[in-house]
């Protein structure tokens, strides 16, 4: 399953946006209202949804300053978040995020609607900083 968030402008360089990606505890400020939990730990964090259960992100991978790569903790479920990052200009990046994850179809029908949204409000809080 492949979800792809809205390319969005953000007002801060490819760097800034990248260090700013990079740093874990940055990702509180891109969470749903809804948020119940986020707690960072070395290289991972956690995080819960009202209604949803935890789940724990680990950075995977990181390509300067074009790439931040987030991925599942839990072998049990298979997915990576991708956060792609262009230099518009001197001042500006465009950044997608990317969920790509493997899942039987009962359980893709079932999580895809809170992903999609998921992706849009981590999306359109990122253009905000």
């Amino acid at each position: 399953m492949n979800i792809k968030g809205n390319k969005i402008t953000v007002q801060k360089t490819q760097e800034e946006t990248f260090n700013f990606l990079s740093e874990l505890k940055n990702f509180e400020q891109l969470m749903p209202d809804s948020i119940q939990k986020f707690e960072v730990d070395g290289d991972s964090f956690v995080f819960g949804l009202k209604g949803m259960p935890e789940i724990r992100l680990v950075l995977k991978d990181k390509t300067p300053f074009s790439k931040v790569v987030l991925g599942a903790a839990s072998s049990k479920l298979s997915f990576q978040l991708v956060a792609d990052i262009a230099a518009l200009t001197d001042a500006s990046s465009e950044v997608e995020i990317v969920f790509d994850g493997e899942f039987n179809k009962m359980m893709e029908m079932m999580v895809k609607k809170p992903l999609t949204s998921f992706i849009e409000t981590l999306t359109a809080n990122l253009s905000k900083v």
